[in-house]
C-alpha cells in the first residue's frame, strides 16, 4: 500500500462519519474547502467515485460505503494504540525484555522477582540468560546486564552492584588437608575447580592482581580434576571439599558469612566495577525500563559495600 494514501483516507472516513464535510473539517480543523478537494484527489488516485455531492447534502456511494466499513474499525484500533502508548509513558506496562548473564539474574534479580512484579501489574518480565556479550537492540532487548569492565563505552550504564572482587575460596576440609595457598602460584600445588564458558566454551583463567603494583595485572589456568560450566555445581564442588574455586565475591556471601567456606589471597583480588544495567539511551526511556532501573538501584544500596 502506497503510504501516501493514509491522510486522505483518515479524512475520507471522518467525513463519512459525520456524512457532513463541515462537521468533519471543524473537528479535523481545516477549512471545508481543503477537505472537499483532498477527497477529490482521493477518488482520482483511487479511479472510484466515493461520495455523492449536491449543495446540501453528502452520501457514500457502494465503493465509498464498503471502504469506510473497512477504514473506520481500523482508525479506532490505530487511536487506541496511540491513547495506549501515552497512557504507558506514566505507568510501566507491556513487556520487559532483558539480557542477563546468568550470575547477574541469580545474584541481583531473581531473588527480587516478586516483589518488583507486584509493585508493576501490568508489566511482564522476560529474562534472556546470555553469558556473552550481546548487542541488546539487535537482540530485540529493553536494557542489559553485564560487568561494568566488560561494556562498551557508548552505552549509557548504572551500577546495580557494589564493587566486587573476585574471591579465591574452599572449605575448611580443604584446607586441613591440603593446606592454605599463599600466592597464585601455589595453586599449581593444588586442586581447582574449573569453569568452563558456556558461550565460547574457553576456560575461564582465574585474575589476579599484584599487590602494591597497581595496574600489574595477571591470570593463572586452573589445574583441577572437576570441570564444569555452571557455577551452582562449582560452588557445591567446593562445599564437599573438592578444591579451591575463583567466583565473585557476591555469589559465595553466604557461605564465607556462615564459614563453609574460608577465603583466601584475598591481596591479589583488588574491587572492580560492579555489576551494570546498560541502555541504548536515556532518550526517551520507557517508564518500564526506567521502573527496572529504579528497582535495581534501590536493592543496591541495601547491600554491604564489601563482604567480609
Amino acid at each position: 500500500m502506497d503510504p501516501t494514501l493514509l491522510p486522505s483516507l483518515a479524512w475520507f472516513a471522518h467525513v463519512a462519519h459525520h456524512r457532513s464535510f463541515t462537521r468533519a473539517a471543524a473537528e479535523m480543523g481545516v477549512s471545508r474547502a481543503a477537505l472537499s478537494q483532498n477527497l477529490k484527489a482521493l477518488e482520482q488516485r483511487l479511479n472510484v467515485k466515493l461520495l455523492y455531492r449536491t449543495t446540501r447534502d453528502m452520501s457514500l456511494t457502494e465503493e465509498g460505503q464498503r471502504l469506510y466499513d473497512t477504514l473506520f474499525p481500523a482508525l479506532l484500533s490505530i487511536k487506541a494504540a496511540v491513547r495506549g502508548i501515552g497512557e504507558s509513558r506514566d505507568e510501566p506496562a507491556g513487556l520487559l525484555r532483558v539480557n542477563t548473564s546468568r550470575s547477574a539474574a541469580k545474584l541481583l534479580v531473581e531473588p527480587h522477582l516478586a516483589e518488583f512484579l507486584a509493585r508493576h501489574p501490568k508489566l511482564r518480565l522476560e529474562l534472556i540468560m546470555d553469558d556473552g556479550l550481546a548487542n541488546i537492540i539487535a537482540d530485540g532487548c529493553d536494557a542489559g546486564i553485564r560487568l561494568g569492565q566488560s561494556l562498551a563505552e557508548h552505552v549509557t550504564a548504572v551500577p546495580i552492584s557494589p564493587r566486587l572482587e573476585m574471591a579465591v575460596a574452599a572449605s575448611p576440609d580443604y584446607f586441613a588437608r591440603h593446606g592454605e595457598p599463599a600466592s597464585p602460584e601455589d595453586l599449581a600445588r593444588h586442586n581447582c575447580v574449573r569453569f568452563r564458558h558456556t558461550t565460547s566454551g574457553a576456560i575461564f583463567h582465574w585474575e589476579f592482581s599484584a599487590p602494591g603494583q597497581a595496574g600489574r595485572d595477571f591470570t593463572v589456568e586452573p589445574l583441577g580434576n572437576y570441570t564444569t560450566n555452571d557455577d551452582e555445581s562449582m560452588i557445591r564442588a567446593a562445599l564437599q571439599g573438592g578444591g579451591l574455586i575463583q567466583h565473585l565475591d557476591l555469589a559465595l556471601r553466604p557461605y564465607l558469612q556462615d564459614g563453609r567456606l574460608v577465603r583466601v589471597l584475598r591481596p591479589w583480588c583488588p574491587p572492580f566495577p560492579g555489576f551494570y544495567l546498560y541502555v541504548p539511551s536515556r532518550a526517551q526511556m520507557p517508564p518500564r525500563v526506567r521502573a527496572l532501573m529504579d528497582f535495581l538501584i534501590e536493592k543496591r544500596d541495601t547491600q554491604p559495600a564489601r563482604i567480609a
